[in-house]
């Protein structure tokens, strides 16, 4: 039997594995939809806990959890680190045959260098091996991204935020890979959702375009669509 994720895991064949490792393993990744945060790459975050690289953002892996009956306290609640990813590992086995379940474990080897299974009986090991080698300076955000030979990224922003962070990145010439807003305009058209005017009167301001009618909404839109592509936005995206 073939090791667990081992390095022609997926390629079945001698072509796969010619084209992989000799040619695609070396090339750069263009991630053109990403949801690592702007400021975190801005001031290089570095992390205390898996916890928080896994499970502070990621909406994939709070559906697992929801999805097997975890309580919304181990998920965005205030439980403690360890016990949110108690949670999640104990989750995760019921995920097999779903790229979650590959995900996790390509990111434990590669990165963290862990070659056994995540679950229940094993949360506490990797949480611990976790958190001892996030310690090192090539696991902060910057880290990791150059660990990854990471050549683009395109983050997901909102049609009101400043890019603020954006720019900064574009200022600093330590940062060598291209970091670009993409444009995710859902909260302009959730008008089901609690908050909606609160949105609009926000994107209004911003915008410079008073909002009374699906045409305004639509000028105001195309300002900020304006001001993204001149901040390097080649990109959109939308969660219909």
């Amino acid at each position: 039997m073939r090791p667990f994720m081992d390095k022609d895991f997926l390629l079945t064949t001698e072509t796969a594995k010619k084209l992989y490792h000799e040619v695609a393993e070396k090339m750069p990744i263009i991630d053109y939809h990403c949801h690592i945060s702007p400021q975190d790459i801005a001031e290089d975050r570095k992390f205390d806990n898996i916890s928080q690289v896994w499970l502070g953002g990621d909406h994939y892996k709070w559906r697992l959890m929801r999805s097997n009956g975890v309580e919304e306290y181990y998920i965005t609640g205030d439980a403690d680190p360890r016990e949110k990813f108690r949670k999640f590992a104990a989750s995760l086995p019921r995920a097999i045959g779903n790229p979650m379940y590959h995900w996790c474990h390509l990111e434990l080897k590669n990165y963290f260098g862990y070659e056994g299974i995540l679950n229940e009986k094993t949360a506490d090991e990797v949480y611990d091996l976790c958190t001892e080698k996030l310690k090192d300076a090539n696991m902060s955000v910057r880290g990791l991204i150059k660990q990854s030979n990471v050549a683009f990224i395109g983050t997901t922003d909102d049609p009101c935020d400043s890019l603020s962070y954006h720019k900064l990145i574009a200022e600093d010439k330590t940062m060598d890979t291209i970091v670009a807003p993409s444009f995710r305009p859902d909260k302009a058209l959730n008008m089901d959702k609690d908050g909606w005017l609160d949105y609009i009167r926000v994107l209004s301001s911003v915008s410079g375009v008073k909002i009374v009618s699906v045409d305004t909404l639509k000028q105001a839109l195309g300002a900020r669509i304006a001001f993204f592509d001149e901040c390097g936005c080649r990109a959109s995206d939308h969660g219909l």
